[in-house]
This record gives structure tokens, C-alpha cells and sequence, in this order.
């Protein structure tokens, strides 16, 4: 079973809860939609999944309908109580802890191949996704649920005005795709925007393995943090004129045409962007 908003409601008033403004708490309460997400992630009996902010356990009923082993973790303290008492009798493990500053590899151990599903406040989804590509192998593929211009972001290609330094994050480190739209009608409280479900996957490789990310992603930030100028002037204190030439690159273009593998030329055509030889 899942939580309908009926039962959504009874758990708040049984515990003397209300949902945090301040944490962008918004409960599905549609069961519906949590078995989707479920399905959209792909999950089963052999995986083992990691959900972050798991509320009052309604997405994490879902997951364990599925046969896979779910790890839910949850920031909110006041909550822990009402989740426990709903996720644990179907063999959920709640984990108290901050996305942000969880230690993951002692969480999720070595051994890979985990997925992440959760539904993310808008605050810290765009920070945590790029947190977990760069720092948490251990995850192969995530299904979030996010606002949706963030699931935009996340999933721009260039040309679009979505198209951003995150896009490029992403892309650097898997494909991404918008998979689904959610209606705000199946939140407690009810939202005043849209959410996508993007569904990430790791690549084998980063998308341009031979050049230093410290350096692509210094490149990349600067372009962006001043979108609308040609790149030759954005890039003017970190591009040499003619590393353009070299890379293949319109020193005219703006940051939002070009793709990872374009970022990553230009890198590598510089002598910060080298990798050792």
C-alpha cells in the first residue's frame, strides 16, 4: 500500500505535524504517482535504491513494492517518528542525515550500481545532483523528481535557454531526460509550479576523460557567469586568442551553443586544460 492523502493528513495530526515552508516540504499524496515514479526508475527485486527526503514514507512504500532494498533518508527530525512507523514493517531502512553532508561511501559502501529516487525541494536539488555525479560513484542512475525548470536545466542541450553550467555538469557526467510532468494537485500543500521527473544515467567514461575537470568546469563557469558576451570575451582571462582556432571554436560563440565535447576541446587546448603526461 501507499499513502493517500487521507492518511498524509492523519500521520501530520497524529504527530502534531505540519509541512516545513522553510524545507520545501510538499508530500505526494497520490498513490498513483509514486507507483509511476517507481516505474519510471526501473527498479526491482535485485536493486538496491537510496531515497533522499523521504517524508512520511509514501514514495518509499512504492519502492518496496517494487522488491528492491530501500534506504531512505530523511534530514527533518520531526518526521523521523511518523516515517519509521509507516516505512520499517515493509523492511525500509531510514537513515536520519543531510543529503549534503552524508558520508556517502560509508553509506553506500564500494560496490556501486545503486539508484537514487527521491523527490528533491527545489533548494538543494540542483546542488545535490551535481554533489552526487561528482562525488558518489556508487550511484548508476537516479530518477528525480524536481521543479520544472530545474528538470529543465538539468536536462538542456545547447541552444536552449536552459541550457546552463549545470547542463554541462550533467552531461560531463551522464545522459539526463525529462521522462515526466507532474501536477501539483497530488502534493500536500498543493505548489504553485509543475515538477518533471528526469531520469539520469551515468556513463562508463566522463563524456571528455582526458582533460583536468577542475580546469573544464573553471572554463565553463566563467563562460556562463556572463552568458550573452561572445566567449572571447567572456573567456578573455583564461583563453588564449588562439586556442580558439585550435579547438575548433567560434571565438564569436556564446557559452549556451556549445556542447560538453566542445567545452572539453577548449580545455585541453590550453595549457591549464593539459592532462599530464
Amino acid at each position: 500500500m501507499t499513502l493517500s492523502g487521507a492518511d498524509v493528513r492523519r500521520l501530520l495530526d497524529q504527530h502534531g505535524l505540519a509541512p516545513s515552508r522553510a524545507r520545501g516540504q510538499n508530500f505526494v499524496v497520490d498513490p498513483n504517482t509514486v507507483r509511476r515514479i517507481a516505474r519510471l526508475a526501473g527498479v526491482g527485486p535485485a536493486d538496491r535504491v537510496v531515497e533522499i527526503g523521504a517524508g512520511l514514507g509514501s514514495l518509499s512504500l512504492a519502492l518496496a513494492e517494487t522488491g528492491a532494498a530501500v534506504t531512505a533518508i530523511e534530514v527533518d527530525t520531526r518526521l523521523l517518528p511518523a516515517l519509521r512507523s509507516v516505512v520499517e514493517p515493509v523492511g525500509v531502512t531510514v537513515v536520519e542525515g543531510d543529503a549534503l553532508r552524508l558520508d556517502w561511501d560509508a553509506l553506500l559502501g564500494s560496490a556501486g550500481g545503486w539508484v537514487l529516487v527521491a523527490n528533491l525541494p527545489y533548494n538543494v536539488a540542483t546542488p545535490l545532483v551535481a554533489d552526487l555525479l561528482d562525488g558518489v560513484p556508487a550511484i548508476s542512475r537516479m530518477l528525480v523528481m524536481v521543479q520544472w525548470e530545474v528538470g529543465e536545466r538539468l536536462a538542456a542541450g545547447p541552444g536552449s535557454d536552459a541550457y546552463g553550467a549545470v547542463s554541462v555538469k550533467v552531461a560531463y557526467w551522464a545522459t539526463a531526460k525529462v521522462v515526466g510532468r507532474v501536477p501539483p494537485t497530488v502534493f500536500h500543500p498543493v505548489p504553485k509550479v509543475e515538477s518533471a521527473l528526469v531520469h539520469i544515467e551515468r556513463r562508463p567514461a566522463p563524456a571528455v576523460p582526458d582533460v583536468d575537470p577542475a580546469w573544464l568546469f573553471e572554463l565553463v563557469r566563467a563562460g556562463f557567469g556572463q552568458r550573452r558576451k561572445m566567449l572571447r570575451r567572456s573567456l578573455a582571462a583564461l583563453v588564449p586568442a588562439e586556442a580558439f582556432a585550435a579547438a575548433g571554436i567560434r571565438p564569436e560563440a556564446r557559452a549556451e551553443e556549445l556542447a560538453v565535447e566542445d567545452w572539453g576541446r577548449l580545455a585541453a587546448c590550453t595549457s591549464s586544460g593539459r592532462p599530464p603526461s
